[in-house]
């Protein structure tokens, strides 16, 4: 269940459907800049492709998917991705045709559009439909195979990829985002210190729990809370579940192991309420320029 910021399949001939951008996508053109960065949803097949060959590279090429998976070429590419928006951000000083100059990329699964899907990407992992039917009022959106090329690793492209993401929450009026966040490796116990602090520390409220599947649970409380050090635990998590963390996000009951893409997962709730003031105020006020 691979997404990692610092570190997600489209159908078998790989082109996308409706829902994953076209020029006459609502939310057409840019949702977000810092200085050449800009930040909008694919528009087109060739752009979409461009994506999943960067998803390709760092999920396969740098952190070891295994080869065995689906693929096209070497493009990551699975049957969500023509029901999902595909959020990109392109470095403006590069040139070239727009497809060849994204560095960055989030994959966003709307609900309404899991009918077609059958569900949820994290279904396989995480009890996600039941939490939605437990909050029928609410409009939730996944977010997936997050990544970014390694030059482009730094606090601008990320504020660029949220610019984009408060946009998208505002237009389509989201109640809560929800998602994995990987660490990397397939043995939970080599991020003892990290999972233990986050089963004590960061789980969700009762109202938005959700559990890992039956058959893939693994517990998170590896090791005595009391001999946890808290700037240690942080300071060895990845840079998503941080930054999840940082603008307010929960975690939920227990973790999964993915053999397929090498990683360690957790699962992320942020209601969109529940998200820290000043989050909100720094990102939305730009989201909201951009999302009519």
């Amino acid at each position: 269940m691979q997404t990692a910021m610092l570190q997600g399949h489209t159908s078998l001939n790989g082109v996308a459907g409706p829902a994953a951008g076209s020029e006459a996508h609502p939310l057409a053109g840019p949702l977000g800049r810092i200085g050449a960065l800009e930040v909008r949803l694919a528009c087109n097949e060739a752009e979409i492709e461009a994506a999943q060959e960067i998803r390709y590279r760092i999920f396969y090429d740098e952190l070891g998917a295994r080869s065995s998976l689906h693929h096209i070429g070497r493009r990551d590419a699975d049957r969500f991705d023509p029901l999902c928006d595909h959020l990109l951000v392109f470095d403006r000083s590069l040139t070239g045709p727009d497809h060849r100059r994204i560095v960055g990329t989030y994959r966003l699964l709307r609900q309404e559009m899991t009918a077609a899907a059958g569900g949820f990407y994290s279904e396989d992992e995480f009890e996600l439909r039941g939490l939605a039917a437990r909050h029928p009022e609410r409009r939730f959106l996944e977010l997936g195979r997050s990544c970014v090329l390694p030059e482009y690793r730094s606090r601008r492209t990320i504020e660029a990829l949220w610019q984009g993401i408060w946009a998208y929450l505002n237009h389509y009026r989201i109640d809560v985002m929800v998602g994995c966040a990987s660490f990397p490796g397939i043995d939970p116990s080599a991020h003892a210190e990290a999972l233990t602090y986050l089963a004590h520390h960061c789980r969700t409220a009762s109202d938005w729990d959700v559990r890992a599947v039956p058959g893939r649970y693994h517990p998170m409380k590896l090791m005595p809370i009391d001999a946890v050090n808290p700037k240690s635990a942080i300071a060895a998590m990845p840079p998503l579940v941080k930054g999840y963390l940082r603008i307010g996000a929960r975690i939920g009951d227990g973790c999964v192991i993915d053999r397929d893409f090498a990683t360690v997962d957790v699962f992320i709730v942020m209601p969109v309420k529940e998200i820290a003031a000043r989050y909100i105020t720094y990102y939305a006020g730009d989201g909201q320029s951009y999302a009519a």
